[in-house]
């Protein structure tokens, strides 16, 4: 099953990122923060302005982009966790690197 967002909705999949305390504690899940790391998997046409014109997204299928913590809407298909949000909570597109990004 694939996703097809709306206008200028994007579907993000959360990085996934293991946690572990000093001393080799494991973090529960419940406990964890949630990645703001996240990769975009689908994105819709654009947003629609008030007369009518479709501006595209400035983010594509690929991308790895920051993400607030508590953005968007959480949804499962086949089993995967998946957020869909508006291009607007996006608070940037990450280019180069593979290391997670974290919050200060």
């Amino acid at each position: 099953m694939t996703i097809q967002p709306l206008y200028d909705r994007i579907v993000v999949k959360r990085a996934e990122e293991k946690q572990q305390m000093q001393g080799g504690l494991h973090i529960p899940d419940s406990a964890q923060e949630k990645p703001q790391e996240a990769m975009v998997t689908a994105v819709g046409k654009g947003k629609r302005l008030d007369d009518g014109k479709i501006v595209p997204l400035d983010v594509k299928v690929g991308d790895r982009v920051l993400i607030g913590k508590y953005s968007g809407n959480e949804i499962k298909v086949d089993n995967q966790d998946y957020l869909i949000i508006r291009e607007d909570e996006v608070l940037g597109i990450i280019e180069g690197g593979t290391k997670l990004a974290t919050a200060s």
